[in-house]
C-alpha cells in the first residue's frame, strides 16, 4: 500500500538522531497545541535531553532508510519518588507521515520498554481538542481518567487537559 512505511524500522533511539527529533519536537512547538511552549529546542538542549532519555532506554524513533520519521519517549510523570512507578510518554510524527500507523508502531515498542522497566501506569496528557491522538491512546488500550479544563494557554487560547492512562502491570 505505502512502500515507504512497509520499511520503517522502529528501533531504539541513537545520540545521532538527536538533531532529527529536534526538527520533529520543534516543528510540533511551532505548529501544534501538542506541547504548551512557545520556545524550541536548541541543538544544545536537544541533545542533553535525548541522552537523558537514552539513558533510561525510553526513547524509540521510526527509521525510514536512515530518514527519522517520528519518535516517542517517556519520563517520569512527577519528580516526587511516590509517582517513580507512574510514567509519561510522547509520541510525535513529522507533518506528511502522520495517519499512517507511525506512531502506534512507536508506542507499541515504548509501552514494551516502560514494562520492562518496572513501570505501573503509562499516562497520556493530551490537548483535548487532539483527537488523533485520543483516538491513538484509546486504540492501545488508554482509558480516559478525565479532563482539565483552562490549565494551559498557547497561541492566544485557553487549552483543556485530556488524561489518558494505561495500566502497565497487572
Amino acid at each position: 500500500m505505502f512502500p515507504l512505511y512497509d520499511s520503517i524500522t522502529v528501533r531504539p533511539g541513537r545520540a545521532e538522531d538527536a538533531e532529527s527529533v529536534r526538527t520533529i519536537r520543534n516543528d510540533a512547538i511551532e505548529h501544534t497545541t501538542s506541547i504548551w511552549t512557545t520556545v524550541k529546542q536548541t541543538p544544545e538542549e536537544a541533545a542533553a535531553w535525548w541522552a537523558e532519555l537514552l539513558g533510561r532506554r525510553a526513547a524509540f524513533v521510526a527509521d525510514a532508510a536512515g530518514e527519522v520519521l517520528g519518535y516517542a519517549s517517556w519520563s517520569q510523570w512527577r519528580p516526587k519518588e511516590g509517582y517513580r512507578f507512574t510514567v509519561e510518554n510522547s509520541v510525535y510524527v513529522l507533518p506528511g507521515h502522520r495517519g499512517k500507523g507511525i506512531g502506534g508502531r512507536l508506542m507499541r515498542a515504548l509501552i514494551a520498554a516502560a514494562r520492562e522497566s518496572g513501570a505501573h501506569v503509562m499516562l497520556a496528557d493530551i490537548e483535548a481538542e487532539n483527537s488523533a491522538s485520543i483516538a491513538l491512546h484509546a486504540g492501545l488500550g488508554f482509558e480516559t481518567a478525565g479532563t482539565l479544563r483552562e490549565v494551559g494557554t498557547k497561541f492566544g487560547r485557553r487549552l483543556d487537559l485530556t488524561i489518558m492512562r494505561l495500566g502497565l502491570t497487572p
